[in-house]
C-alpha cells in the first residue's frame, strides 16, 4: 500500500512539475515562408518604384525611399541590384554637401533630422568598401548638432534635453525621432561613450511611465507601469489617443522604442528602467495589435510597431521571450506569422488604419521588410 502511495505521489509530483514548465507558443520561423514573403514584397516594390528611383509622392518619398532601401538590402537584395540600386542613387542626390544632411538641397527638404537618420541607415546598408563613409560621417555630425543640449540653450533640467525632433531648432523632441537618431548613430559607428548617447539617456528616461530619480514629472507616477509615451517634452505629450495632453498611458511602439534606445545608450538590461519596461511588455505581449492602445485605435501604427518590436528583441539578444504568464514565445516565428498573414496578393502590405501614413503601401511594405529581416536567426 505504501509503495503504491509513493508511486502515485511521485507521478502526481511529476505532472505538477510538467505543468509548470513554460510552453512555447510557436515553432521556429519557417524559412520557406520567410523567403516567399520577402520575394513577393520585393516584386511589388520593383513595380511600384518611380522612374527617379524613389517610392511614393514628394516630399515624403525622401524618407520612405530610405526605409524601403534599408528593408530591401537587409532582406537580401544586393545594393547593386534593382530595385535597391536605383533607390540608392535617389538617396545620393539628397546629400546636402553644404549642411551635411541627407534630405535634399531645395525648398522641399523637410523633416530633415528624421529623413537624414533614415537615409544613414539606408546608405550604411549599401556601404560596400566604405563608399559612403564620408557622407555618413557628415550626416552624423549634422544630427548631433541638432540634439537638444546646452549648445542649443537647453540644460539637463529641461524636458527637451537629450532628445531629437523632426527638424532643426523649431522641432520639439520626441521618442520616435530620438529612436531613429540613436539607431543612425549606432549604424554610423559612433562610439558607445559618445556624449550624444549619454544625453539621450536623460530624454528617454523622461518619456517613461516610471516614477524615479530619472523621471520626476507628475504624470510619471499616474500609470507608473514602465511603459513609454511619445514624448516627455512640453510637460508630456502622447499619441495613444486624440487626447494628446491628458492620455499619457504607454503603448507598444513607443515602449519597445524606449527599450531599444536605452540599450543603444548603454543602459544595462538589468537596470530598473529596462526591467520595469520589460515587465509591461510581458503583460502586453501581442502581435495582433499595437499593445496598450485603446481598442478603437489598436491597429494604429501596427507596422511601425512590428519593425520596432523586431529591433528591440534583437537588441535584447533573446531567441525567446517569456510573457507574464511564463509562456515562452519564439518571437521570430510569432512576428513572421503575423506579417505573412497580412500580405496582399500583389506582395504589398498596407494598414487599413492609415494613421501615420500607414495607408501608404510603399512605406508599410518597407516597414514589413525591415521587420522580416530580423526573423532569420543570425
Amino acid at each position: 500500500m505504501k509503495k503504491r502511495l509513493l508511486v502515485s505521489l511521485l507521478a502526481f509530483t511529476a505532472l505538477v512539475a510538467l505543468a509548470l514548465v513554460p510552453a512555447s507558443s510557436a515553432a521556429e520561423p519557417n524559412e520557406d515562408a520567410l523567403k516567399a514573403a520577402v520575394e513577393k514584397a520585393t516584386e511589388y516594390l520593383k513595380k511600384a518604384q518611380k522612374e527617379d528611383g524613389s517610392w511614393s509622392a514628394e516630399p515624403q518619398n525622401r524618407g520612405i525611399t530610405g526605409i524601403v532601401v534599408t528593408g530591401l538590402i537587409r532582406t537580401g537584395t544586393k545594393p547593386e541590384d534593382e530595385p535597391a540600386a536605383k533607390g540608392v542613387k535617389f538617396i545620393e542626390k539628397l546629400v546636402n554637401a553644404k549642411s551635411g544632411h541627407i534630405a535634399g538641397d531645395d525648398s522641399k527638404a523637410g523633416l530633415i533630422n528624421y529623413t537624414t537618420s533614415i537615409n544613414i541607415l539606408a546608405l550604411n546598408a549599401a556601404n560596400k568598401g566604405d563608399k559612403y563613409k564620408g557622407v555618413i560621417g557628415n550626416a552624423t555630425k549634422y544630427l548631433k548638432e541638432y540634439q537638444w543640449d546646452e549648445a542649443r540653450g537647453k540644460k539637463d533640467d529641461s524636458d527637451y534635453y537629450g532628445g531629437a525632433g523632426y527638424a532643426g531648432d523649431k522641432s520639439r523632441p520626441d521618442l520616435s525621432n530620438t529612436a531613429f537618431f540613436l539607431e543612425a548613430l549606432k549604424a554610423a559607428g559612433v562610439a558607445k561613450d559618445d556624449p550624444a548617447f549619454k544625453k539621450a539617456q536623460v530624454f528617454i528616461s523622461r518619456c517613461q511611465n516610471f516614477e524615479s530619480e530619472y523621471n520626476t514629472a507628475p504624470w510619471a507616477k499616474k500609470n507608473n507601469d514602465g511603459s513609454f509615451v511619445y514624448t516627455g517634452a512640453n510637460g508630456g505629450e502622447n499619441r495613444r489617443s486624440d487626447d494628446t495632453k491628458n492620455d499619457l498611458g504607454g503603448y507598444g511602439s513607443m515602449t519597445y522604442a524606449g527599450v531599444k534606445s536605452m540599450i543603444y545608450c548603454g543602459i544595462a538590461k538589468d537596470d530598473k528602467r529596462v526591467q520595469k519596461a520589460l515587465e509591461w511588455i510581458g503583460k502586453n505581449y501581442t502581435l495582433d495589435a499595437n499593445p496598450g492602445m485603446p481598442e478603437v485605435n489598436s491597429q494604429r501604427g501596427l507596422y511601425y510597431y512590428y519593425h520596432t518590436f523586431a529591433k528591440t528583441m534583437d537588441a535584447l539578444g533573446v531567441d525567446e521571450f517569456a510573457d507574464a504568464k511564463g509562456v515562452k514565445h519564439d518571437w521570430r516565428a510569432d512576428l513572421l506569422a503575423a506579417i505573412a498573414k497580412r500580405q496582399k496578393p500583389d506582395g504589398s502590405f498596407v494598414n487599413d488604419n492609415d494613421r501615420w501614413m500607414e495607408g501608404d503601401k510603399n512605406l508599410v511594405t518597407g516597414y514589413a521588410l525591415m521587420a522580416l529581416s530580423y526573423c532569420k536567426k543570425k
